[in-house]
């Protein structure tokens, strides 16, 4: 997949109707997306898991406190530092989608770690029902893209 241009738009984003390709199947793209990251996150961190378990007994547990935040960080690392990246996480360019901030810049690290939390708080205080906002406005932007500040669009090619 290749990345959209830098920046794909000035100010702004483009109307559905001026460019309805970069909008349509979103949440579909986005839900697909968030598997595959989610099978990620959950291999490495299981991996991770066992190793900062063997790490805890080796230390008498001094360094299980240690463990479990690391533990509890990563899937935010793993998403804030893949949407400042390269725009998108794995699962993303998976499936043509990546995210840009409402001017159409990359995200900086700040907006990807601000998007990433409003995410899973969200997430977790409406069991997904949050992502049907996506349905009710042109752009597919749901409740964490909007209070960041930022957008999802379809990828090119």
């Amino acid at each position: 997949m290749r990345s959209l241009p830098e920046p794909p738009w000035v100010g702004t984003p483009p109307p559905f109707s001026t460019i309805p390709g970069l909008y349509t199947g979103l949440l579909p793209r986005r839900c697909l997306a968030y598997l595959v990251d989610v099978t990620i996150i959950a291999i490495i961190g299981l991996c991770l898991g066992v190793v900062l378990a063997i790490m805890g007994l080796l230390t008498l547990g001094l360094l299980s406190p240690v463990a479990a935040l690391i533990l509890a960080l990563w899937p935010l690392t793993y998403h804030s530092l893949f949407l400042a990246g390269r725009g998108a996480t794995p699962g993303m360019r998976l499936f043509g989608v990546e995210a840009r901030s409402w001017d159409g810049q990359r995200l900086s690290l700040l907006q990807a770690v601000i998007v990433t939390i409003l995410f899973y708080v969200s997430v977790s205080l409406t069991a997904w029902l949050v992502l049907l906002m996506a349905l009710f406005n042109e752009r597919g932007r749901t409740l964490h893209d909007i209070l960041a500040n930022t957008l999802v669009v379809r990828s090119p090619g």
